[in-house]
């Protein structure tokens, strides 16, 4: 199994290859570090090809993906590639194709001074169109332990069941214990009606999927339940651990096969914590 790391020579990319390699960890996966370089630049025009141009770029490329390469401890098998391409979105999403990577992983812009995760464009263009799971890593993450714990994002919209299938067999290839958080905005009250109704939606579905397959999770999936005047404070008044990762599906407008982030994610990701993978509509997972 191989992940790509988009990979740029900043902290948005440190973050990237230092979450890539936790995901790796204790898992039988390969990490392709790609970096991308524009297809056509201002210098094209100043200096012709016989003055090396290209040569000094591809050099100087070549330099900072090295010191990418050099984030991958000894125990994580690591590549590099240097890309061209007008569009460094569709760049990632086309390598990530061709390699037939299993997820694509990212890092938040490194311009947010408060915020957790502050989206730019090219990490937006991913999130709107990839057609395999992106992980996002939050601004400053510096952790390259093994996963210690998988959320589920779970509701009752659709796509909802088809995400909680990937989160199982998930778990269960990793071994590690997983937890559904349904997340309710409650502007206007406590309504303990809307927990239960919570609480017995996302049992029913746990016990379904057990029930479709002969391994059980071991120990059984954790179900929270988290409420708050908006989304934002229900996901702040979670408990999160430092190894833990978050899935979440994409909105209901995305195309077959392509992640959305929706308004809900959006919200959560302004107050999470930890990382988060977005899985693409309609999603049937790689088999490790």
């Amino acid at each position: 199994m191989r992940y790509v790391v988009g990979y740029t020579a900043n902290a948005r990319g440190h973050d990237a290859v230092h979450l890539a390699v936790a995901l790796a960890r204790n898992h039988d996966v390969s990490l392709d570090l790609v970096l991308v370089v524009p297809e056509d630049s201002p210098f094209n025009a100043v200096y012709p090809p016989e003055t090396g141009y290209d040569d000094i770029l591809n050099e100087q490329a070549q330099r900072w993906l090295d010191e990418g390469l050099a984030l991958v401890p000894d125990d994580i098998t690591a590549r590099g590639h240097i890309r061209r391409g007008d569009s460094e979105a569709r760049t990632l999403i086309d390598a990530s194709v061709e390699m037939d990577a299993a997820a694509l992983v990212i890092g938040a812009t490194n311009s947010g001074l408060f915020k957790r995760f502050t989206i730019g464009s090219v990490a937006g263009a991913l999130l709107h169109s990839a057609p395999l799971p992106v992980a996002l890593a939050p601004h400053g993450y510096r952790r390259t332990e093994p996963i210690t714990r998988m959320s589920c994002g779970f509701g009752t919209r659709p796509g909802a069941d088809e995400l909680l299938d990937v989160a199982v067999e998930s778990a269960r290839d990793r071994g590690l214990p997983l937890r559904l958080v349904s997340l309710l905005a409650l502007d206007g009250g406590d309504s303990p009606e809307l927990l239960d109704a919570a609480w017995m939606h996302a049992a029913q579905r746990i016990a379904a999927v057990e029930s479709s397959t002969a391994d059980a999770l071991v120990p059984e999936p954790e179900i929270v339940v988290a409420k708050g005047r908006t989304i934002e404070e229900a996901v702040d008044r979670l408990d999160w651990e430092d190894g833990e990762i978050l899935l979440i599906g994409s909105s209901r407008l995305a195309q077959h096969r392509a992640t959305f982030l929706g308004t809900t994610a959006n919200r959560i990701l302004r107050a999470l914590p930890v990382p988060m993978i977005v899985v693409p509509r309609d999603y049937t997972r790689q088999s490790s």
